[in-house]
């Protein structure tokens, strides 16, 4: 992949802004109190760029269905830079639309200026789900349903955006001094413009209703972010339909999970928190559980379950297991062929590794005995103990790679890239593309910092791995605590 450079100027940007409809009114002569937006009976102050019919008034609401258009709204003070639109949405299942902001009318095709805040709930077609700001910062969780009215709010103050979901802030991008855009042809910056509602799949109905906007006072300049490699992987990884979804974050190091949610606004990677279940650990019964669930409920992330120990499946029930939107384990703590408990990552419990091709038998026994246990994911996938790290190409063989790899397909759990201890090998990652194998990405910090990715990224690159090859969280009632029977394993 190649990096992209943005080549459509400030002036190219205003031009489009010029062909816009009249009825356009400065900014800064507009009042300050909400503007309404739509009468509720007419589209009046509306107009359509293609298949006009694809937007009707119905029951008090802007409806778009029925095929692909854009409707732009070209009332009085359509013009806008700096304000607060507010919307009541509700789609129907498998709806397809979103909102723009920014953007000028386009007789024909798709808006040329201006950024869109996704509208997509159960769409199957995309992970980017309602609330993205659209291939610059994505959400890829579902946070409102299908057939229920939501309110999605877009603040726009100088060159920070705000997308909020019922008051939730999902969204808080701000823009670079040169910002990155993948498609040279669009012209996806901050500058003014009108908004404008998408119609989309010919199967897809959203309603609007209660629309409205407020302008906001110039703000001060903030702190912009700085473009690398990095920033622009994630981007054109968000674009491409690669869930950037880091799923192995932990609150620990003094981390806290609005530490945690800033972070992964800023970078643009989606964040799954997890929680440690298992003896002596946080959660480790039904009533744990239910507290701890309290206290994540309403927060912009994932919520996750990290098994500890192999008797992890016995403290709690499927019922409480199934509430969390995905859960996982590793291998790095079993019993041995002697029963003593081993935890691989503590030294005095790591055991006897004298002999190391011994040691990795018996070890990948134990991670085939876990992978049938009732997980999405495997994580800590081929870690040695410390003692064993230099010999991790000896003794990762390609007979012993390929044991766990058939494993982890024949239980469809995905084996987690860990930025971390950065591991799998590519070599393994390449074995697993190449067999069907799924994977996520994930940190596993034991600190406040979690970097940026970094090894994933470089995987997902150097391996060829596809968006079709990265995990995402199984629906409710497809979950492999609901689905799969769970085998005891006695290690």
């Amino acid at each position: 992949m190649t990096s992209l450079l943005p080549t459509l100027s400030r002036r190219s940007f205003s031009r489009l802004l010029l062909a816009a409809p009249a009825a356009v009114q400065a900014w800064a002569d507009a009042p300050t109190d909400w503007i309404p937006l739509f009468d509720g009976r007419s589209l009046n102050g509306w107009k359509a760029s293609e298949r006009a019919e694809s937007f009707s008034v119905v029951d008090g609401c802007i409806q778009a269905q029925s095929g692909r258009s854009h409707l732009y709204y070209v009332g009085p003070h359509a013009d806008c830079k700096n304000f607060e639109f507010m919307a009541e949405v509700m789609t129907r299942p498998g709806a397809n639309s979103g909102i723009y902001f920014h953007t000028a009318f386009q007789p024909e095709g798709w808006p040329k200026a201006g950024f869109e805040v996704q509208v997509a709930n159960s769409y199957p077609g995309d992970h980017k789900k309602t609330g993205s700001l659209y291939s610059v910062r994505n959400v890829y969780k579902q946070f409102v349903q299908d057939d229920e009215w939501f309110t999605l709010t877009i603040r726009v103050a100088g060159k920070r955006v705000e997308i909020r979901l019922n008051g939730m802030l999902v969204v808080d991008y701000v823009e670079p001094a040169e910002p990155f855009r993948t498609d040279l042809n669009f012209a996806r910056v901050l500058g003014h413009g009108t908004f404008a509602l998408q119609g989309h799949d010919p199967k897809s109905t959203t309603r609007f209703r209660n629309l409205r906007m407020r302008p906001l006072t110039e703000p001060a300049p903030v702190e912009l972010p700085t473009v690398d490699e990095l920033y622009r992987e994630v981007i054109r990884l968000g674009t491409e339909n690669y869930p950037v979804v880091d799923y192995h974050v932990h609150l620990k190091g003094g981390l806290t999970l609005e530490q945690a949610l800033a972070n992964s606004r800023r970078l643009g990677i989606f964040y799954g928190i997890a929680v440690n279940c298992g003896l002596n650990f946080p959660v480790h019964d039904d009533k744990s559980v239910q507290e701890y669930l309290a206290t994540m409920k309403g927060q912009p992330c994932y919520v996750a379950l990290q098994g500890e120990g192999r008797e992890w499946m016995t403290l709690t029930s499927p019922e409480s297991i199934a509430r969390f939107d995905y859960c996982f384990t590793d291998a790095m703590t079993f019993r041995d062929d002697k029963g003593y408990r081993r935890r691989l990552y503590v030294a005095e419990e790591m055991g006897d590794l004298s002999d190391p091709q011994a040691f990795m038998e018996m070890y990948v026994q134990r991670i085939e005995a876990v992978l049938h246990e009732p997980i999405d994911i495997y994580a800590n996938a081929t870690y040695l103990p410390k003692p064993l790290v230099a010999q991790y190409d000896v003794l990762w063989t390609p007979a012993r790679m390929k044991r766990v790899i058939d494993a982890a397909i024949e239980q469809d759990v995905a084996i987690e890239i860990n930025n971390r201890y950065k591991i799998p090998s590519p070599a393994f990652i390449r074995m697993g593309k190449a067999a069907g194998a799924k994977f996520s990405f994930g940190t596993n910090n034991n600190e406040a910092e979690l970097g940026r990715m970094e090894y994933a990224l470089r995987m997902v690159e150097e391996c060829g791995l596809k968006a079709q090859d990265i995990f995402v969280p199984k629906a409710d009632g497809k979950k492999p605590i609901q689905v799969k029977k769970w085998r005891a394993t006695g290690y």
